[in-house]
């Protein structure tokens, strides 16, 4: 087909990818075309991490880090050097035909980083993620949604809820790339901490799962080398869920399943991109350091050997049953 003036091979359109809704591989090619404004403004120039889903959701995924070869030349890529001395090209996206290329490949959802290029330790969204684990029920999700978007007003940060696509809700707030991630995400935890100050009784920075006593406000996605599945992304879900940016006034009654590839085009005609311009209005984290009493300095960590661990990638093919570390069979939501 012909994208952007590009041409992108797509192959087997007609193959089911969505049981439950009827839809194929060619109809998730078609909805990331059709979205591309909407959807190019979070994804572009950033790495991408495929995971990648050939037959579908009820089919096996496999992660996949390094750009496949052969790729078409007018693809951009990035190279990264990790700390442990492993490197990998990753694709780069940044017009809607390389969104047509990628869901091609079966990557049902645009896995992305917090960075753009070339800035890629650098961070351009700070990110809360509200993580609801079994017995803890989406009304509190919503509730404690509401709670951070106070917080935020307290501290003048501008900020953006939608949908995970699956059974959560991210709060992000733009920021100027200026901070290295160590320090993001301690500005991240001081947040979810006076989250959880305004309610106590339903919200949780407990890391252990065990015990957990409520939702989880997860600051620890603020990283190199995270993924979140970013605005307008669909969800390897047999309802074929979308990540969907929310207006303040709808969360606290929307509901994790409102929204749909089926669903989204018609939603962003009647209420248009609600994060246009949300990356004009970036701000600097600097001035929060004294304002919550956070260190100007990066944290100690231990030192790991080995290759750099995704896990991301590991907990999704535990929760799925999968064999290997990177390997799995879809048999639910992926992640949140």
């Amino acid at each position: 087909m012909l994208v952007a003036g590009r041409e992108v091979k797509v192959t087997n359109p007609e193959k089911v990818f969505f049981p439950k809704m009827g839809l194929t591989k060619g109809d998730l090619v078609q909805y990331y075309v059709d979205v591309a404004d909407a959807v190019l403004h979070h994804v572009a120039r950033r790495p991408m991490q495929m995971k990648r889903h050939p037959n579908g959701v009820e089919g096996d995924f496999f992660y996949q880090k390094r750009v496949p070869v052969p790729h078409p030349e007018w693809l951009e890529t990035v190279h990264i050097n990790y700390p442990s001395g492993n490197e990998a090209d990753f694709p780069v996206v940044t017009d809607a035909a390389g969104l047509a290329w990628i869901a091609n490949l079966g990557c049902i959802e645009l896995h992305t980083w917090h960075s753009r290029v070339p800035e890629v330790n650098k961070p351009d969204y700070l990110l809360i993620d509200l993580d609801p684990s079994e017995g803890n029920p989406w009304a509190h999700v919503r509730e404690i949604a509401m709670a951070g978007k106070q917080v935020m007003d307290d501290l003048g940060l501008p900020c953006y809820p939608k949908t995970s696509g699956v059974t959560g809700l991210h709060i992000l707030v733009p920021i100027l790339p200026e901070l290295e991630f160590p320090l993001v995400r301690e500005i991240a935890r001081a947040i979810a901490k006076a989250i959880v100050v305004l309610v106590p009784e339903i919200a949780t920075v407990q890391w252990k799962v065990a015990g957990r006593p409520g939702v989880f406000v997860d600051y620890g996605q603020n990283a190199f080398d995270r993924t979140i599945a970013s605005a307008y992304s669909i969800r390897p879900v047999p309802d074929a869920r979308a990540s969907a940016p929310l207006r303040w006034d709808e969360v606290p009654a929307v509901e994790p399943g409102a929204f749909t590839m089926a669903t989204m085009r018609d939603r962003i005609a009647k209420v248009g991109d609600l994060t246009a311009g949300m990356w004009d209005r970036a701000v600097s984290l600097d001035p929060l350091f004294d304002a919550l009493k956070v260190k100007r300095t990066l944290p100690k960590r231990s030192p790991r050997s080995g290759p750099p661990r995704d896990w991301r990638a590991e907990y999704d093919a535990k929760k799925a049953g999968g064999s290997g570390w990177n390997r799995g069979q879809q048999r639910g939501p992926s992640h949140r």
